[in-house]
């Protein structure tokens, strides 16, 4: 005979699939390349904010760093926001379980 029964099993099997879904939701690529965004666009709109008469020079006029640097920000936050408006669903129950069988009450 077993240790386990079929319903141990079960709510262990709905357990790990309750933490899978959490662990996708923290690494959702959105927040990844979102942070990302935010970040780097903060160091370069830094250093777009004092150019120096030379990088000027080279980019004929253009404070492109100041420019590279907001367009960053503004991906990030829109990858950032899309995430908050548009959050990963979680997985379905699986078939032909009811709530008795999922561990509610």
């Amino acid at each position: 005979m077993s240790e386990f029964s079929e319903k141990d099993v079960q709510r262990s099997v709905t357990e790990l699939e309750t933490k899978s879904a959490s662990a996708a939701r923290l690494f959702d690529i959105r927040r990844i390349i979102g942070l990302l965004f935010v970040v780097y666009g903060v160091i370069v709109t830094i250093a777009g904010i004092a150019p120096s008469d030379s990088s000027l020079d080279k980019a004929e006029g253009v404070n492109i760093n100041l420019w590279t640097g907001l367009a960053m920000l503004a991906l990030g936050l829109f990858f950032l926001i899309w995430l908050k408006l548009r959050p990963a669903a979680p997985p379905p129950p699986p078939v032909g379980m009811d709530e008795r069988q999922l561990g509610g009450h």
